[in-house]
């Protein structure tokens, strides 16, 4: 049995990721492991990778040549979406011992025990059809906010996208469960809970997922408004056609669903959705963002959009600029378009040269600053409570507005975790 007893994470990517990197850590400190810092020595080193943009793949080979120079006889375990797309590339990797795929990254303690430093490079089940269950994970200790995984792949079949091949078919936890890990939460001191998962509006499919919802993310979000302790969720990130309008509106009313959207675009042309096949035209998330702000007018939403999809034009380039700035919404996440092996939108053409999407992606982070300035200034004056991180940085702490403003203060350690009235100023 391996003695190797400290253990170091890295986590690339979304806050799904973030989740699960927490539980794999629980599973490993059960099983006698100490967490120690990434940046220091340990015994294994956990990358955690993405692999949505060719970054997240550059990054975690970066992370592995850095661990070889500090420390050559340590054990390094690559999981995640990378992990599961490309096994073979990742195994090439000096240094690399084991490559979970997403049927077996929960099995990492058994893994471990059975590896020794110096074998081959062991891959372990990476065929995407052997992803059949659903594990739950919640980031627990890390940040104040936590992150629990509702729900987990993807049944869309969008041109640009690995994830249906990267995390398997959609399925989710059962509200029962999603309940039990809120109250474990709660239990934990912890305040505030961000639902995530890849396709949260697609939640119910169950645990090995299929064809009809057994229950539905409406259904989850009403049972989560009544667990005692916890006093805030987010819902991390729902696509427009799954953000149905009764959830806007049990949103509006609740007492501790925040006034606060993350709804993927990726285009505001209606040519590009389709050959990005996006179950939805421009005009229903003008509908949606406008029924919104019609129940909260103080509501921050968030939008991811991606430039430089192939056979983007400067028109169409110029109509998703133009629709995005009449929209009211309070920020951007900007994705510049990398092309992603077996994925349709490999064949579609022309492509657009890369300095052109750069050029793009800039644009749209200029208008994400003046649209977060100018809903941040309509607040100005206004009291709303902050939800205050322990994480310090040159003795300031930072923390959010119910509606997602951040709030930058020198640290008082009794503020940690704490809602503070806050006037915005």
């Amino acid at each position: 049995m391996i003695q190797a007893k400290t253990v170091a994470f890295h986590t690339l990517g979304c806050k799904l990721n973030f989740s699960e990197t927490s539980t794999l850590s629980r599973l490993l400190e059960q099983d006698g492991f100490v967490k120690t810092d990434f940046d220091g020595l340990a015994d294994v080193y956990v990358i955690n990778t993405c692999s949505v943009t060719d970054n997240a793949d550059k990054e975690c080979r970066q992370l592995v040549r850095r661990i070889q120079r500090r420390a050559p006889e340590s054990m390094v375990v690559i999981t995640g979406c990378y992990a599961q797309l490309k096994p073979q590339e990742i195994a090439s990797i000096e240094g690399v011992d084991l490559v979970l795929g997403a049927a077996e990254k929960f099995n990492i303690t058994e893994h471990l025990k059975t590896l020794t430093k110096g074998d081959s490079t062991r891959i372990c089940s990476c065929d995407i059809e052997d992803v059949n269950s659903f594990h739950a994970s919640y980031s627990l200790h890390d940040r104040t906010r936590t992150f629990l995984k509702v729900q987990d792949g993807c049944d869309y079949s969008c041109t640009f996208c690995t994830i249906p091949m990267a995390r398997g078919k959609s399925r989710s936890d059962s509200v029962e469960n999603v309940l039990e890990h809120a109250r474990t939460l709660a239990g934990n001191g912890v305040k505030e809970i961000v639902l995530t998962g890849v396709n949260l509006g697609d939640f119910g499919k169950g645990l090995q997922g299929g064809k009809k919802r057994e229950e539905t993310f409406y259904e989850l979000v009403q049972a989560l408004e009544q667990v005692e302790g916890i006093e805030r969720y987010r819902i991390s990130s729902i696509e427009p056609n799954l953000l149905s309008n009764e959830i806007i509106e049990f949103v509006a009313n609740s007492r501790k669903f925040m006034p606060h959207f993350h709804i993927p675009l990726q285009s505001g042309s209606n040519h590009i959705l389709g050959l990005m096949r996006r179950r939805y035209r421009r005009e229903l998330y003008a509908e949606k963002v406008a029924l919104i702000k019609q129940f909260m007018p103080h509501c921050c939403i968030g939008v991811d959009v991606i430039v430089g999809f192939p056979s983007e034009s400067n028109e169409h380039f110029q109509e998703t600029y133009n629709f995005l700035h009449d929209l009211d919404i309070s920020y951007l996440h900007v994705f510049t378009y990398s092309e992603r092996a077996n994925t349709p939108a490999v064949d579609i053409t022309p492509v657009v040269p890369v300095a052109l999407r750069h050029e793009r992606n800039k644009m749209l982070r200029n208008l994400s600053h003046k649209k977060m300035q100018y809903f941040t200034e309509q607040h100005i004056g206004e009291t709303r409570k902050v939800l205050f991180e322990s994480h310090q940085k040159d003795g300031m702490m930072e923390g959010y507005t119910d509606n997602y403003i951040k709030v930058i203060t020198p640290y008082r350690a009794e503020w940690v975790n704490g809602l503070v009235d806050w006037e915005l100023r």
